[in-house]
């Protein structure tokens, strides 16, 4: 009978491999493209407010070309009871180019990343989505400029900026998720339930751009009310819409407690709490003669609100392949 002789002493296994140079630099980029990430989200919930600065202190055309500030000058040439407008409106242009520096640097972070499973490529396409996105509201906010901010040019750099937030809010999801197929984590009730939470959401923020641009802040000192409407028959319309999501977050909030989902569950209860504030600063501001700072404030809740509301519906879907789901 044979026996196997001990492996001599010298004979020890070899100890595994540090982490080498390729393996830390990965590590180095992956926090640089999550740092970059919330930057880039900051920056561009930053521009909604710094941009609501302008509307609301009737800045909007205080430089009077584009690019150019002035004539002959990328820069304003204060002169008198002008110089403030010029100052806030200069302001929100440089933060933009401080946005496209922020955009720019993603997009290389995101591509300088390995294509691993908790690196999807996917996320090149996506990065790319904010960049292009600044080019576009620099060309809309010179025709602003041009057509004397009509007031369609002007909500809909609003609703540019909000769909910016909401793609700086998913690239963020997915930069926290593996490179695995969506999988279902919520019934398909509850799946319904989220897309019409989507598609009123969508009608609610175009309201409230609407009911913006029907009041007295239209960003021009010298020609306060832009839109023929009645101010008071939209603001209806948009507090309709409100109640219509409320209600349809009360019924995803309770369905993601009866199915056990604890994701859906803490994000639907961001999403409510956010839109009772949201709805408490409208009604506040609008009994009280629209002030400019709770204006403010209720844009930089529409930003939130579109923050709270990405989490929410990407809490009924996973890229865990090990979740099943009901039906």
């Amino acid at each position: 009978m044979t026996s196997t002789s001990p492996l001599p002493a010298s004979a020890t296994p070899p100890a595994p491999a540090s982490p080498g140079p390729s393996r830390s630099r990965d590590g180095l980029v992956d926090r640089l493209t999550w740092g970059l990430a919330i930057a880039n989200l900051v920056a561009q919930i930053g521009i909604i407010v710094t941009g609501g600065a302008v509307r609301l202190s009737g800045s909007g055309l205080g430089c009077s070309e584009w690019p150019l500030c002035e004539p002959g000058s990328f820069t304003p040439t204060f002169h008198g009871e002008s110089d403030l407008h010029q100052a806030i409106e200069f302001g929100n242009r440089t933060l933009t180019g401080v946005l496209g520096i922020i955009a720019l640097a993603l997009v290389w972070a995101v591509y300088r990343r390995q294509p691993t499973a908790s690196r999807p490529a996917s996320l090149k396409r996506l990065a790319l989505l904010p960049l292009a996105g600044i080019a576009l509201q620099a060309f809309v906010g010179g025709v602003t400029v041009w057509v004397d901010l009509h007031p369609a040019i002007v909500g809909s750099h609003m609703l540019i900026s909000l769909a910016l937030v909401a793609v700086s809010t998913y690239l963020l999801l997915r930069l926290a998720s593996p490179d695995a197929p969506a999988r279902a984590a919520s019934s398909g009730r509850f799946r319904t339930v989220g897309g019409l939470v989507v598609a009123v959401g969508v009608v609610l923020l175009a309201l409230g751009v609407v009911t913006t641009g029907a009041g007295p802040h239209s960003g021009d000192a010298t020609e306060p009310y832009r839109w023929a409407l009645d101010p008071a028959l939209v603001s209806r319309f948009h507090a309709l819409a409100v109640w219509a999501f409320v209600v349809l977050v009360v019924v995803g909030l309770v369905l993601a407690r009866r199915e056990g989902n604890a994701a859906a569950q803490r994000t639907w209860r961001w999403l409510l709490g956010v839109t009772l504030a949201q709805g408490l600063i409208g009604y506040v501001q609008y009994f009280t003669g629209l002030p400019e700072v709770l204006v403010g404030l209720h844009m930089l809740g529409s930003a939130l609100t579109v923050v709270a509301l990405v989490y929410a519906v990407g809490a009924l879907v996973t890229r865990d392949s090990r979740v099943t789901t009901g039906s």
